[in-house]
């Protein structure tokens, strides 16, 4: 049966972007991209923290994972589980890399899974850490299925019956979540544990049990991210941050080097190198990565 969303795929160059059909995954599986990079000189992409958690599901040869601002933490993988970040990583590699990337919202993680998001926050793991042989098996479904419509299929069945058995996100921290985008990152934690009924306490306890950073840290996350987008549009940094609700422009400066491991004028210039062949970003209205030199 023809996947009803494949009229949306979009190609992208050597990568394939599509949404979840199935119903009950709107919203909470924020899309799927389809890869393939053929053997070329090392390919390094800069990943900015956006507060998705991405399954990719690799079918080639591994990735090399480096964390930006402690270059000496490096893992290489063919399959990576990444957490929500609050710190940038550069992925890199050469020769053959084939697969499937899957976004999701962290509370649709901890119900994919079952594994609190806490223990795998800033972590980059193989997959079959938090699933086991489950997860092994399902990239070997894939590797195998003859095109992307049939591959973005399966996904759909698979994480419909995972997000259908998974334990139930707490409301409250449902409302949190929500509440912490709707305001860009600028509201107060007493004023999101007042919201809830609970402590400061409880609520960050249970806000890093299902979505892994404290409510503060993904704020941050957030906050960088409109930053990113108001000079994606044009603005300067120093309008852009103050947009995005940062003091001044070196508040601004400190934050962006202390999690993306460069200056903001240094990202900008290779966002803007035209040296890249393809998107940079992951997700519609976000800025999530660049692709940097040797």
């Amino acid at each position: 049966m023809s996947h009803p969303e494949v009229s949306r795929l979009e190609h992208l160059g050597p990568e394939l972007a599509c949404r979840p059909a199935a119903p009950a995954l709107r919203g909470q599986v924020l899309g799927y991209r389809g890869f393939r990079f053929g053997p070329r000189s090392q390919r390094r992409r800069l990943m900015v923290p956006d507060g998705v958690v991405k399954i990719m599901l690799g079918f080639g040869a591994s990735l090399r994972i480096v964390d930006a601002l402690r270059p000496t933490r490096a893992a290489s993988v063919a399959s990576l589980a990444s957490g929500v970040r609050t710190t940038a990583v550069v992925g890199e590699h050469c020769g053959l890399l084939h697969g499937v990337t899957v976004m999701l919202t962290p509370l649709a993680a901890y119900r994919v899974f079952a594994v609190p998001m806490a223990e795998w926050a800033e972590l980059d793991l193989d997959p079959e850490d938090l699933a086991g042989r489950e997860l092994q098996q399902l990239t070997e479904q894939l590797a195998d299925r003859p095109d992307w419509e049939s591959r973005f299929a399966l996904l759909d069945r698979v994480l419909t019956h995972r997000l259908q058995k998974g334990p139930r996100c707490a409301p409250e921290v449902a409302w949190a979540w929500d509440e912490v985008h709707r305001t860009g990152g600028r509201i107060r934690v007493d004023a999101l544990a007042a919201g809830t009924g609970w402590s400061r306490r409880q609520l960050e306890r249970r806000f890093r049990q299902q979505i892994g950073p404290t409510p503060k840290a993904l704020a941050q996350v957030l906050r960088l991210q409109e930053a990113l987008r108001h000079r994606e549009t044009g603005l300067p940094w120093a309008l852009a941050a103050a947009q995005a609700g940062y003091h001044d422009q070196p508040h601004f400066d400190r934050t962006f080097k202390n999690m993306v491991g460069c200056t903001p004028s240094q990202f900008r210039a290779e966002r803007t190198t035209g040296a890249h062949t393809g998107p940079l970003d992951f997700l519609p209205n976000q800025i999530t990565s660049v692709l940097i030199p040797e």
